[in-house]
């Protein structure tokens, strides 16, 4: 079997399971080495497959954040590095957050279904609460009705308080 980055014999074999899919990656020596897959922190065989940016290139593919023409993008208060936070998958300071934003969103878009945790929600939950206000409101409706002296109205809304509590 061929290596993936070039046309040497594979020697390293990857294989991981992403969203119920077995994904390969085959390498030989030089490229495993080169590309840090002997290096825990270096490598990230989920970036490559998941399509985030990945800790090194994809065959046929082009650099992920390379700045065309100019120097490599760093961090003006420590001096951490794009390829740094790309290898180590961590920041060197505070200001890397914003320094690296855009490079850290196109990562977490890879990883991830979107940029911002909603939650879930308990079954039932906003019946529920839906129940509670609609009762809440027919009773504030019931006392006006009542202080107005429309008994009428009165009497309708104490049968439909009566309904949404049997339900």
């Amino acid at each position: 079997m061929k290596c993936d980055f070039c046309d040497q014999k594979a020697t390293v074999f990857l294989t991981q399971l992403v969203e119920g899919n077995m994904k390969k990656v085959c390498l030989c020596e030089a490229c495993a080495k080169e590309r840090g897959v002997t290096d825990p922190t270096g490598f990230s065989l989920a970036d490559l497959v998941l399509g985030g940016a990945p800790a090194f290139p994809v065959p046929g593919g082009a650099e992920p954040f390379a700045t065309p023409g100019g120097p490599a993008k760093a961090c003006p208060s420590c001096g951490f590095g794009l390829d740094d936070l790309l290898r180590v998958r961590r920041f060197g300071c505070a200001d890397c957050y914003g320094t690296f934003r855009d490079e850290t969103l196109a990562m977490l878009r890879g990883m991830h279904r979107g940029l911002r945790h909603n939650g879930k929600t308990p079954k039932g939950l906003i019946a529920r609460e839906a129940k509670q206000r609609r009762l809440s409101e027919l009773r504030e409706k019931l006392e006006s009705a009542i202080a107005s002296e429309s008994y009428e109205e009165a009497a309708g809304l104490r049968d439909e308080i009566r309904n949404l509590e049997s339900a």
